[in-house]
């Protein structure tokens, strides 16, 4: 197992002060893993007590309901000891909040569990713990992490690789032959579906789940409406609803396979309530739904890489609305500060370099911007106030 030290330092930090640990994110990014390292060092210290329940293993298949996950615990409690309790998928046992509650202010207990969807974050959860957990988001593998996961040596054959394989860790195991990624990811899209989306809201209609997640595959990064994704799907013979539409995107969301990005005004300063875009936790897997090469939507991936990326530097992003243009990410930070940032494939032409600078210019205050492309020769340079950088060098040293 290769080690992911700075979610293990983010775990570390919360400890000992009364607060649930909760490790979201995606089915298949690596949060068993990083529960399981966790709790191998607890183990090597020789002085806790850990108490494990993963369930996606058959021996735990009898801890259903909180009743069963209380008896558990109690027949595992070892007083006198610091006792961790580590729970690997918990949204699998029905009212696993009631069961938090009771062990989370003990002096003798830390609680860290990890959940493949949001809902368990809900105020519900809010309610009944007071608020009293800290969610760490676990995401797909970095570019950084890709070449350690993979020990390739920073190049761009090894960028392209990334580019199209994504960042699934389970691929150091299957390797990187296209042909292995594409059906491991094909797999992991399935169990994802199937688990996260279909059991957990009683989908019935799994053929337009299916098509509609095609269909956000094939248009990451652009505008989309829920009345234009129910008129296309008519055009299709699909009849369903805008509000059908709605609800399976929320389940989509909810189990992190893509994450909605709203749009913001920049002059009027505000958010708009309608019109999305979305962009997929693992461009990967999106890429295996879209099939073939990238020739043809190198635009979509890099775009949705950088805005991964941005997350993981610790920006919220949102997508910019001028008046005669778009700014494909508005990115801020708690507390205050803001940079905009455009993605591009190439910068070979002054009606490219107009179009992505431009909208740039167009925007009077102060903040930093940056371009971000794969144009050749390019590693950081400035263009009238604004940084051009190379997606490599962000991806390596962020901005």
């Amino acid at each position: 197992m290769v080690v992911r030290q700075n979610y293990l330092d983010k775990i570390k930090r919360f400890l000992g002060k009364d607060t649930i640990i909760i490790l979201t994110g995606q089915r298949r990014v690596g949060k068993s893993v990083i529960l399981r390292l966790f709790r191998d060092e607890i183990l090597s210290s020789g002085d806790a007590n850990v108490i494990y329940v993963d369930k996606e293993k058959k021996e735990f298949d009898s801890i259903q309901t909180y009743r069963d996950l209380n008896a558990h615990i109690d027949s595992k409690r070892v007083s006198g000891r610091k006792n961790y309790i580590l729970i690997d998928e918990i949204q699998d046992i029905s009212e696993f909040e009631r069961s938090l509650r009771n062990y989370y202010e003990e002096p003798d207990v830390e609680i860290i569990v990890t959940g493949s969807n949001s809902k368990m974050l809900s105020s519900d959860l809010s309610t009944i713990i007071g608020g009293r957990y800290k969610e760490i988001y676990i995401q797909a593998l970095s570019f950084d992490e890709f070449l350690n996961f993979h020990q390739l040596p920073e190049s761009d054959d090894a960028l392209a690789k990334y580019i199209q394989c994504g960042g699934l860790p389970g691929l150091m195991k299957i390797g990187l032959d296209e042909a292995d990624v594409r059906e491991y990811q094909t797999d992991v899209c399935s169990t994802v579906l199937l688990k996260d989306v279909v059991m957990r809201n009683q989908i019935r209609n799994v053929p337009f789940l299916e098509n509609l997640l095609h269909f956000l595959a094939d248009n990451t990064g652009k505008i989309i409406s829920s009345n234009n994704i129910a008129k296309y799907m008519k055009s299709q013979g699909e009849n369903v609803t805008p509000t059908a539409v709605i609800n399976y995107i929320k389940y989509l969301c909810e189990a992190y396979v893509i994450h909605k990005v709203s749009r913001y005004d920049i002059h009027g300063k505000k958010l708009f309530e309608s019109n999305e875009k979305y962009y997929f936790e693992d461009h990967g897997l999106r890429n295996a739904l879209v099939g073939g090469s990238r020739e043809g939507d190198i635009e979509k991936v890099i775009e949705n890489i950088v805005y991964n990326h941005l997350v993981r530097l610790g920006y919220e992003v949102t997508v910019g609305q001028l008046q005669a243009g778009e700014v494909d990410f508005v990115c801020t930070k708690p507390g205050g500060g803001r940079v905009y940032v455009q993605a591009s494939y190439l910068i070979a032409d002054d009606i490219t370099r107009n179009r992505e600078f431009g909208n740039l210019q167009a925007i009077k205050d102060n903040y930093p911007k940056y371009v971000i492309s794969m144009t050749p020769l390019v590693t950081r340079l400035d263009y009238d106030g604004i940084t051009h950088l190379h997606l490599r060098t962000f991806l390596t040293e962020g901005l």
